[in-house]
């Protein structure tokens, strides 16, 4: 049995749950998520929390059972609480601003970098340098993190580009560093 899948998930008062045709409905004070079950795997709502369990003990169902488990506890979070990931800008002369929900980027490229949001996600700014993205979807807002740092992924020598918050660059010594290193002392 899964330890995850086995945990049963409270629903809070602020949130309401259906079960249609194999999908679950959640929706909340921040908005509604859906998501498809795949027929491997039993969904029972019961005394105000859901229970998710096998219907096969085949290897499919086994892998599917904590990863449905986790999307909807995921689900129920998101509506309400929502999700955020935070980006950091390094490097001299990178800034960003928003303007009418999308935000420019100036990245040490000869043309400024756009980047419009999708439905579900809201970029918030803090200064020019720290970029908040955030919306209800946990995996909406991850690859659209994920897809901006994409943009310039911090390079190895300087630490320059856009990375997460608290994210840990290791640099790599560059040339000169090397050179030194290997040579022969006569005395």
């Amino acid at each position: 049995m899964s330890r995850i899948g086995k945990e049963p998930i409270e629903i809070s008062e602020k949130v309401t749950v259906e079960l249609k045709d194999g999908l679950v409905i959640v929706k909340g004070p921040l908005g509604k998520l859906e998501q498809e079950v795949r027929p491997e795997i039993k969904v029972e709502i019961k005394d105000g929390k859901i229970f998710v369990s096998r219907k096969k003990e085949n290897k499919m169902a086994k892998s599917l059972h904590g990863l449905t488990r986790t999307l909807i506890a995921n689900m129920i979070e998101g509506v309400t609480n929502g999700f955020s990931k935070t980006l950091e800008l390094h490097g001299t002369g990178y800034r960003v601003k928003l303007e009418e929900k999308k935000i420019i980027l100036q990245l040490g490229f000869s043309h400024p970098v756009v980047v419009r949001p999708l439905k579900g996600i809201e970029f918030k700014l803090k200064g020019d340098r720290k970029i908040i993205v955030s919306g209800i979807n946990k995996q909406l807002v991850g690859n659209t993190a994920a897809a901006i740092r994409a943009i310039k992924k911090p390079e190895v020598y300087k630490g320059k580009g856009i990375r997460y918050q608290g994210e840990i660059v290791r640099k790599k010594p560059g040339k000169a560093a090397k050179v030194g290193a290997g040579e022969a002392k006569y005395e």
